[in-house]
This record gives C-alpha cells, structure tokens and sequence, in this order.
C-alpha cells in the first residue's frame, strides 16, 4: 500500500508506528503512519534482505552488485502478529519488528540474539546534496568484532574504526588511509560464537562506524540512495563469506598461467627491453610466465594504439616472447584523448559515448595523454563498443590479458581527484548524476573488458586485472591493492589487504610486490616475494623512478633466494589451482583469515599476520628488518614446519625460525600437499608423474586435487579430473583413499608419495589389494613410493 504522507525533512526522521503489513510470496510490505515503507525479502533461509524508502514507493529495483545466478529460495516462511510485534521466521532465522518504530532483531531459530537495531533505520534531508542521507544503525553487542569492506589498509579487525567508500586513486597511501582504490559495503560481525554479515548495496559515498563515534553503536550511511541492505547468517563466518560471494557472483576459472609469476614495471620500453627482460629470466632460470606494458606502449599515451618507434612490429615481438613461454598483458586506461586525427575518439565522439555535465558539455579533465573524454560505461551500448575495441590487440597482435587502470576514474590537477558529480550517466536506463555511478565506474569498464577480451581469446579463457572495484566485480576480473610503497609497514599493509579482500568476496587478488613507490632493500623485496607467492595473483611492479625492480636487481643472494621461493609458487600450482576452483564454486575464500578457520578461538580475533591459503598450509611473513625469526600463532590442531618437519601442537604462540631465506610456514597435520616439478613457465614440460607431499596425522583428514586442461572451457563438458583423498593414519598403518570424478585424463600416470614423519617403520605396502615390494620405496630421511594416479587404495602397514 502506498501512503502518501509528506514527510517533514528537519533534521533526523524515524518511522512511526507500523499502519500496515501484508505479505506477498517472498516479500513483506510494511507501512508506518509517517510513510516510512519498509520492504523486507526472504532471499535465502539465511539471507534477508531490506530496502526503506520515505517517497511513498520504491524506485526501480536494479543493482551492478547482485549476480543474476545467485542461489534463492528457502525451506520454511510463516509469520506471526503479536500485541507490539510482527514476527517472521524461516528454517534458520527468527525476525522481531516492533510496531512502535519498526526496530528489528533477529534470532537464530534456538533463540540466540544475532543482530539488533539501536535506532535502526533513520534519515534526514541533505541540502547540500540535494537527497537524504539514509543511515542504519545497530546495537554492538557484548566482545562483538568486524571484519572485511575490501581494502582498507588498517588493522585487521575493525572494532574501533570509522571508514569510507569512494573509489580513490590514493598514490603511495599510508597506513590508515582511506578511502582507497575499492569501495566492498561489506562486513563481517562477530560475537558469542555467532557470524553474521551485512551488505549494504548502496554505490553512492557510503560510511561505517563500528563504535567509534558512539560506544556499543555500529552504524553505516550513504549521501543518497537507498537505505537496501542484505543480512546474511552463517553462524560461521565461512558460511557468510560464501553467501555474500553466491549473491555478488563468482568468477571463471583463469587459465593457469594467470597464476604463474607475473613481472611489470613503469615502464618496459623499447621492444629490445622488453626482450632483454624476458631472456634474463630464462637464462637465470627464474620461472615467469607474464611480461607487462604499461602506458609507453602506446602512441602519445592514446588507448588501442601502438608507438611505432618503440614497437615496430608488436605482433612479432608478442610471438617471439610466446614461444618462449611468456604472456603479454597490456595497459588501457579509461581516458580518451581529445584528437579529432585519433579514431577511437572520433568513434566515441560521433556515437555520443562519453560521459557529459549535467549542463551538456562532454566531461573534460587531464590525465596521460593531456586532455580527455570518458567513455560513458555505465551504458551497455558503450560497453559493447569498449569489448570491440580489443580485437586488434587480442585477436589480431596477439595480447593476451588486459590491465585497467586509472579507472577510479582518476583525474589528474583537481582536487577530487575524480569528475564534478553533476557528470550525467546512463547506469543502464536509470539515469544518474557522478555521486551514484562513481563507484561503480571502474568495474563497468572491467566488465566491458572482460566482455572483449574473453570474445577474442576464444577458446582460451580470459584474464583481466582492474584497479577500481565495487561489489560483484570480482565476477570479471583480477584485481591488486593500487599504488603502494616499498616500505616495511607496507609489507605489513599488504597482508591486511590481500586477507580482507578474500573474505570480501575478491579472492584474485594481489599486492604490487616489493612496492609501487621509492626502492626496496634486497632484504625486504625477498620477505615481500616470500609473502606475495602465497597470493592468489603475484606480480612485481615498481614505478621504475628510483631504479629496477626485477629479481636480479640487488644481489646474487636475493637473486637466488627469489629463485627459490618462485620455483616453490611453481611446485604449489596444483594446490594454488585447486584452491581457486573450490572459490569459483563454492565462493571459499582462498585466503583465510584466522578467525575464519577458527572463529571459537578469541585468540583468533585480533590476529593480523598469520593467514591459512587454500585448506591445509599456514604462512605468516617475516615484517620486520634484520629478522631470523618470529613469535606466531599456530590455531587449532597440530601443524608441521615445511622446512625442517617438526610436529607443534596449535592453539598457542610459538618461536619460528625463519632467516632471511625462509619463511614461517606450517602444513596442517594429515594434508596432502600436490606438487608439480619446477617449470619455466605453465605448460613448458610434459611430466610423467606428481608429487603428493603426505603428512602423517594419527586420525583422519581430506585434502581435494583439480585438474583440468589448464585453459578453455572443456571442463565445463565435464572433462576435469577431481580427486578426493581421504588419509587415515594409525599407530601402525597408514590408509590413503582415493575418489575421482570427471572425464579429463591427465598427461601424468603416476603419483610419487613423499611420506613425511611416518611414526614406523615399514613392513608392507598394499595398492588395491595388492602387495608392492618393499624395493619400491626409497628412505632418504623421508619415505618416497610411486604409485600408479588411479589407485583407489594405499595400504602401508607398520612393524
């Protein structure tokens, strides 16, 4: 029902008593005497989701962030009224609504308090921004914590903090700077045990306070736009994690390679650089399987073309690099130069692709090439023509990934360091003014990209890195944490990002490694390398200003130490892949927090430095200079030292050791680890056999092996191979189980097992039945036995 109360806009309005409720399927619609409506829908058992508008009806529902493949639908939806309440209640929540002023709680279905409102929803009338500012605001409960909202280079847990979204091209920001590059209205709460999370789908300027204006007050506001905002319930943070991510949508698969070591620079030029760049490594064998061109690729910094002095022959050049196993990613940024000699920009002007003022002249402002316009890519029409443009570069020269950048949109000589908000866009029919599509701007140009690149890679798949991000942009694209600085607090802001951006939804992601900005000592590039092979995406880049940044930069020592844990990136792909199909899936993050592993543990809460990749390996980098070890936390269970096989027990701080050519890293008891032998570069050899590093455990546990042809989209026709191994250790006996599904054959036929910490001594081995002779097994400090991939049963037994 609509009301059509006026509403008086002087300072901040609350809604009145509840006039109405009725229900429709899955949505409710409730009315207050002073016209305040509130539409709550039941999105999932766990997952509600409520927008409030005080116009007398809801304006059209569309959002950038929601995945139109999103899970719906739930088990259980009745609901109760009750003298001063409504009650809802599905299969895994039970929501309160007062109908004094429409304050919300919600239980779980055993009666435990989730989430309350304080004053709840609440707006007041901005002149200064010609809209209202919507505002929420929760009670904190008793020893509550917060996690996530993307980028922020800040403490870990959120307690305290009062932070902003506005993407922002922040250049060699600090610790505690904000707002940054990405805007995730996102977060993560935590109490009594209990997870929950809420995200807040607004894309105009939005804050979040967590108790730091008003003690025991968590609150979060947008300088316009909808109070519509999603609560999902885990009760484990995992199971809030991957709802958010179901919701704002997963990624493809990338093609392996896209895993590998990545090198860049500002900025490798002429082509006989870049091929000097790439021969050095191979001949100092350090594996890389990627080689970046930023701006000086281009003529006059135009995007889509090719400087001709620099770059005679780029398709050649592409070729060569190719055949020696390197991929060739390219810069474009979102400015168009102002030429009217420049066909991208008479194909923008004479189509009215670009962005204007609100008044009608074309949005005008200064970045490399001088002079530009914007490409509108708030409007599908402009988007399928940015997806053209790559052809030339992709299916004709031969590029193989796509790096936006400068796409906050970033705007040089101004204070905003953006557009004037009065720039009009499209947002896909809903026409609005910059202060909404601002946000978003980014990861409409990465979604065209993505489009573009992925029509002319065809068969391959897609690889595409953005700068600027908003919710769901992870369904495109890659991504790193911007402009950083070679610095040892950066080394410690890195680590933050790289762990809140995962449980934010964004798993892909990287750091710029050794910094952005000034000059790494050669001690502190090798701890940044050490760190940066355990992310998701791992590049080097530098600004190039204050000298090179490639890994023999320094001295023949980081040199080799570089070498050696790339080559240990290398050995992990396996895992590092399989990790990443369990996100594309499931939505798991594949970096892990602590509290995420164990969220029972409030030794968990505050901790910053310690982070799980994938299922099974535990890594916390060495922050400080002059280091030859650490205090650490180990969670739960019992873990192995990678480097020398000692047993700890978790749960508590431990010492590690860790000299400048290690890096504290634990295996979780009973994992087995995938290896593969070191390679160059993906796809450089052909092997025969894969390391299955096995860690003993007296008990049992699961550890998972994808394998797909490393490109294309076969898998999607069932042709992967996934591997279940299920290891039971006792006193005496080892058992190893294994389940396979999928149509793909590997081109490997064996498994080499490299038993660690076996507490016996060996008496028999049986595979499917069959005994194996003891000659088979080689003892040198471990025990190595090579068995035949499809096994369905290993049988070792102890004297």
């Amino acid at each position: 029902m609509i009301v059509n109360t006026e509403l008086e806009h002087k300072g901040n309005q609350f809604p009145s008593q509840i006039i109405h409720f009725t229900k429709e399927k899955d949505k409710f619609l409730i009315t207050s005497e002073n016209g305040v409506l509130l539409q709550i829908t039941v999105v999932r058992d766990s997952i509600l989701r409520f927008r409030y508008t005080t116009y007398g009806s809801f304006p059209k529902d569309f959002s950038y962030a929601i995945d139109s493949d999103a899970v719906r639908g739930y088990n259980h939806l009745e609901y109760i009224e009750q003298p001063d309440r409504y009650i809802i209640t599905t299969a895994k929540l039970v929501l309160h609504i007062e109908k004094a002023n429409m304050r919300k709680t919600i239980y779980d279905v055993e009666g435990n308090l989730i989430n309350q409102d304080e004053i709840g929803f609440h707006w007041e009338y901005s002149y200064e921004h010609g809209s209202d500012i919507v505002k929420m605001s929760k009670q904190e409960e008793k020893m509550e914590c917060y996690y996530g909202l993307g980028d922020k280079p800040t403490h870990f847990n959120l307690k305290g903090k009062r932070l902003e979204n506005w993407v922002t091209d922040e250049y060699a920001f600090g610790k505690d700077r904000d707002p940054l590059y990405k805007a995730i209205p996102f977060y993560i709460g935590l109490h009594n045990g209990l997870s929950y999370g809420i995200f807040f789908d607004n894309t105009f300027r939005t804050f979040f306070d967590f108790g730091h204006e008003r003690r025991n007050v968590t609150s979060f506001w947008a300088q316009g736009g909808e109070m519509n905002y999603y609560f999902f319930y885990g009760p484990e943070m995992n199971e809030v994690v991957t709802s958010y991510t179901d919701l704002t949508g997963k990624p493809e698969l990338p093609p392996l390679w896209a895993l590998g070591y990545h090198q860049s620079k500002w900025s490798y030029y002429p082509e006989s650089n870049v091929r000097e760049i790439a021969q050095k490594f191979r001949d100092l064998k350090i594996p890389c399987d990627a080689i970046y061109l930023d701006i000086d690729y281009m003529e006059g910094w135009r995007c889509f073309t090719w400087n001709k002095e620099y770059f005679p022959d780029p398709k050649k050049m592409i070729s060569d690099l190719e055949e020696d196993g390197f991929k060739t990613v390219a810069i474009i940024d979102p400015g168009i130069k102002i030429d009217k000699d420049y066909w991208v920009y008479q194909e923008a002007l004479e189509n009215d692709y670009f962005c204007k003022r609100a008044d009608g002249p074309l949005m005008r402002g200064k970045v490399w090439p001088g002079e530009c316009n914007f490409p509108d890519f708030t409007n599908p029409k402009v988007r399928k023509w940015w997806s053209g443009l790559y052809k030339e570069l992709i299916e004709d020269v031969g590029v193989h990934g796509i790096w936006n950048d400068m796409n906050e949109p970033a705007v040089m000589e101004v204070p905003t360091k953006t557009f004037p908000l009065d720039v009009r866009h499209d947002y896909d029919g809903n026409a609005c003014s910059h202060a909404k599509a601002h946000n978003v701007y980014g990861m409409q140009m990465a979604r065209a990209t993505y489009k573009g690149v992925k029509q002319f890679v065809f068969p391959k798949r897609p690889f595409v890195i953005t700068r600027a991000a908003y919710s769901g942009t992870q369904r495109y694209t890659s991504s790193w944490t911007g402009d950083n600085v070679a610095s040892w607090e950066h080394l410690w802001i890195a680590n933050q990002q790289i762990q809140r951006m995962a449980i934010s939804g964004m798993s892909f992601i990287g750091t710029d490694i050794g910094g952005f900005a000034e000059q790494p000592t050669g001690e502190l590039f090798i701890r940044w390398i050490q760190l940066g092979i355990f992310h998701p995406f791992c590049r080097v880049h530098s600004s190039g200003d204050h000298g090179d940044q490639e890994p023999w930069s320094f001295d023949e020592n980081v040199t080799d130490i570089t070498r050696k844990f790339v080559e240990l990136r290398y050995k992990l792909l396996p895992y590092i892949y399989t990790s990443f199909r369990q996100y594309v899936t499931e939505g798991t993050p594949m970096i892990k927090p602590l509290v995420l592993f164990d969220q029972e543990d409030a030794q968990t809460y505050y901790r910053t430095d310690e982070f799980i990749m994938g299922d099974h390996i535990l890594v916390c980098p060495i922050l400080e200079p002059n280091a030859r070890g650490r205090r650490m936390y180990v969670p739960k269970g019992k873990w192995y030292n990678y480097w020398t096989y000692e047993l700890v027990e978790g749960g508590k701080e431990h010492w590690v050791d860790a000299d400048i050519d290690s890096i504290p890293m634990f295996i979780k008891e009973g994992a087995i680890i995938p290896k593969y032998p070191v390679q160059q570069y993906v796809g450089e050899k052909e092997f025969d056999e894969v390391e299955l590093e096995v860690y003993f455990k007296h008990g049992k546990e699961e550890s998972v092996l994808y394998e797909d042809a490393h490109d294309g989209y076969d898998y999607r026709k069932g042709r992967y191979s996934f591997r279940t191994f299920k290891l039971t250790g006792k006193p005496k006996e080892l058992i190893i189980q294994q389940h396979k599904e999928g149509k793909y054959v590997t081109p490997y036929s064996k498994f080499k097992l490299d038993l660690k910490r076996l507490p016996f001594t060996i008496s028999t081995i049986e595979v499917d039945n069959q005994v194996t002779p003891l000659s088979k097994l080689k003892v040198n400090g471990n025990t190595e036995l090579t068995v035949d991939k499809n096994f369905t049963q290993l049988h070792i037994i102890g004297k």
